[in-house]
């Protein structure tokens, strides 16, 4: 389930409730326009639920895009825009359901199950965890790796390396604790196996872009998004 709004708290909320709700569904959070349509592209959602004011494209923008790409997915726009000339435009645009803000929880949780019956979705359940930091997406099962919906290819340390950095963005890993989750060890024979393996992480991933993974001296390292800067 794609969940698309500029309130972090408001798409936290959702989270919770519909991972509650119904237990599986796994929530994917996207702050904007163009991050939504990346993670549609990279995790492919059962459903979505859409701001209609958002910064950068809006909400109708992103819906006509969704449509031209996959015409059945059922999305339910959630917005403040209340006036019938909005209400109009964005199912007009190809809108499945609308519910403006304020809202009860349970009402959009049944909207929702209601939008997935009707589309032929009898599980939600995602068979694939995927991590998604930035315009990089990490799938756990098949370890395929995009940044920008550019294929990055990986070895099998590399990838088990990068799941870790991306299971915690913004969080500085030390040597030992990495050492210890991808090699099951905090002692490093070579001396150098942890540099090594984060060079090659830059190269594939990093390399003609702003950087994503960046190092701490004597701390570690850490993977955030591009535009969060040093």
């Amino acid at each position: 389930m794609l969940i698309v709004d500029d309130e972090p708290g408001l798409v936290e909320t959702l989270s919770v409730a519909v991972a509650v709700a119904e237990a599986g569904w796994r929530p994917y959070p996207a702050g904007d326009g163009e991050s939504a349509l990346r993670v549609a592209r990279a995790c492919a959602p059962h459903v979505v639920v859409l701001d209609g004011m958002l910064p950068g494209l809006d909400g109708v923008q992103v819906l006509r895009r969704l449509r031209d790409e996959n015409p059945r997915l059922p999305v339910l726009m959630l917005t403040a825009r209340d006036a019938l000339e909005h209400r109009i435009e964005g199912l007009s645009a190809g809108a499945d359901d609308y519910v403006t803000k304020p809202f009860a929880l349970e009402e959009v949780v049944l909207r929702l199950c209601g939008l997935l019956r009707r589309a032929g979705v009898e599980d939600a359940k995602s068979d694939d965890d995927v991590l998604v930091v930035g315009d990089l997406v990490l799938a756990e099962k098949t370890r395929e790796a995009h940044r920008d919906g550019t294929p990055i290819e990986l070895t099998a340390k590399e990838s088990d390396l990068l799941w870790l950095l991306m299971s915690h963005p913004r969080q500085v890993l030390g040597k030992a604790q990495i050492l210890d989750h991808v090699w099951s060890s905090s002692f490093d024979v070579s001396g150098n196996l942890v540099e090594a393996y984060i060079s090659n992480l830059r190269k594939r991933i990093d390399k003609g872009r702003a950087p994503m993974i960046r190092t701490l001296r004597r701390m570690g390292y850490t993977i955030k998004p591009a535009e969060e800067g040093s």
